[in-house]
């Protein structure tokens, strides 16, 4: 599980603080309604018929036993004892009083947690499969990704007013039970001929009212280019994405309707961004050992297992794996 840094830690803090006086000016009249809405969005708060909602961030549906404990408390102290765990691995309170509203986020904040993305046009949770690191037929865990996605899908300034919300799920596993199919952009990690990590990319799935099944848009792309050809994708979405009408606003009426032109337009686009953008080819990920990334194990005993450390020069983070004998536990 990904272990917050002091900046995220003060950032979650300072966006619970920012929403208390984003609501107490909206009890005391100052902050119409209409006002508070894009703002309580964004930290996940609906208003609906009978009682306000939240949904709180739950990425690639990981939970630790702190995490579990403060929701419990939550739960007790301001609903009616239970939130509900949805389909896509977040967690919704149905009975929380808008003007507590506020204590909630900060007693979310003391444990790392908070209700970003979780609502609005921009792209949502990350989710993966219920068995990631568990599961017998695994090919490759794909909760390393999902959190690299995750960070970089987070209060990205570009895609914060796409045309519709967005989803992406990622399942490293032979049987899909992340129900990749199904979302805007579905990933399926697995291994070529040569042994190499990729994905296989779905773009343009969904349900609804008009239920289609993703489009592969690539059989195999190696796992270094993952962020720049789904940023493309988003791009091209955000583009050309139809605004007019909220019921055909999802990329999978984009996909549908284009075709082979919206695949061709994201192959572009990626190209563009790694030849034309200022970053270019820098922005594929880099691997282990290479391109200031260093790796360093801790021995747990023999037969070649330990803790790998990813460590990246600050103000990069640092991403934790742990091998041992059971196949895909992580650092706690």
């Amino acid at each position: 599980m990904y272990q917050y840094t002091e900046f995220d830690k003060q950032f979650v803090r300072q966006r619970a603080a920012q929403y208390r006086d984003q609501l107490d000016r909206n009890l005391a009249g100052t902050l119409g309604d209409e006002e508070f809405r894009p703002l309580r969005l964004q930290n996940g708060w609906y208003v609906q018929r009978h009682a306000p909602m939240l949904r709180v961030a739950v990425p690639y549906g990981e939970l630790s036993a702190t995490h579990l404990r403060a929701l419990a408390v939550i739960a007790r102290e301001y609903d009616r004892g239970y939130g509900h765990f949805t389909t896509r691995q977040n967690l919704q309170f149905n009975w929380i009083p808008l003007d507590r509203s506020a204590d909630v986020m900060e007693a979310l904040a003391a444990v790392n947690m908070h209700g970003i993305q979780t609502s609005g046009n921009c792209i949502r949770n990350i989710t993966s499969d219920a068995l990631a690191g568990i599961a017998p037929d695994e090919v490759v865990d794909p909760r390393p990704y999902a959190e690299l996605l995750r960070q970089w899908s987070t209060l990205h300034p570009e895609f914060a007013f796409l045309p519709r919300k967005f989803k992406i799920a990622i399942t490293g596993a032979k049987e899909d039970r992340a129900a990749i199919a199904w979302h805007d952009i579905g990933l399926q990690l697995l291994k070529n001929e040569a042994g190499e990590v990729g994905f296989r990319v779905l773009v343009g799935g969904g349900m609804g009212r008009t239920p289609i099944v993703g489009t592969v848009v690539r059989e195999f792309l190696p796992w270094q280019q993952i962020l720049v050809f789904i940023e493309a994708v988003v791009r091209v979405y955000n583009r050309y994405g139809r605004r007019d009408n909220m019921y055909k606003a999802r990329i999978k009426i984009l996909v549908k309707a284009e075709g082979q032109k919206f695949i061709d337009a994201v192959n572009k686009e990626f190209i563009d961004i790694l030849e034309n953008d200022i970053a270019g080819t820098t922005q594929l990920l880099p691997q282990a050992g290479n391109s200031g990334i260093r790796r360093v194990k801790i021995a747990l005993g023999t037969g070649g297992n330990g803790v790998h450390f990813l460590i990246k020069p600050p103000p990069q983070r640092v991403l934790f794996l742990l091998q041992s004998n059971k196949r895909g536990v992580f650092w706690p």
